[in-house]
């Protein structure tokens, strides 16, 4: 992905500053609340990319959506971004920040991919279940994939728990292959 390098780069001098400035969990915030808000708006995604739109209206955007809710130093990284042509990676740089940031801390994200939201009951359950399997702090992060007819898929670091009605199927179907008493279509 293009400007991957860059935004690790940005994010990891972003951590070192902030945590040398002793608000490094701030900025961790406000990274999420970044990288969310771009994932969920297509116009401020395409206005924050567009080689079109003037810098100045970014900066100006940018700081009424985050001026007032975030720390001095991410807005300090949003206007070095802006400054050096490269705001274009902000969301990569939130996204860089948290990983890391998780990486230290010793968190590790689960994600679960289910046809409908998780409530905060089922999602307490699993971060339960997942904190023992795993003897690490999780935290989760739910995809929502409505061609999922049920169940769930679980990712936790490299391993894969696939719990879905699609992937059940499709084990039952791989074990009918091998069966040489069923005839083949």
């Amino acid at each position: 992905m293009k400007g991957t390098r860059a935004a690790l780069r940005y994010a990891k001098a972003t951590l070192n500053l902030a945590k040398d400035r002793g608000v490094a969990d701030n900025v961790y915030n406000d990274m999420l609340l970044i990288d969310q808000t771009i994932d969920e708006n297509k116009e401020l995604k395409n206005l924050i990319v567009s080689p079109i739109v003037k810098s100045g209206l970014k900066s100006k955007v940018l700081t009424e959506i985050f001026g007032k809710k975030t720390d001095p130093l991410t807005q300090d990284v949003m206007r070095l971004l802006i400054e050096n042509n490269r705001i274009d990676i902000l969301e990569l740089v939130a996204k860089q920040y948290a990983i890391i940031y998780d990486f230290i801390k010793g968190v590790e994200v689960a994600q679960v991919t289910t046809a409908v939201p998780l409530t905060k009951d089922l999602e307490a359950k699993i971060l339960k279940k997942v904190k023992t399997i795993t003897g690490k702090e999780i935290s989760v992060e739910n995809k929502i994939d409505p061609s999922m007819l049920g169940g769930f898929i679980l990712r936790v670091g490299d391993k894969q728990y696939d719990s879905s009605v699609k992937g059940i199927l499709n084990n039952l179907l791989d074990k009918f292959e091998d069966n040489f008493y069923v005839q083949k279509f």
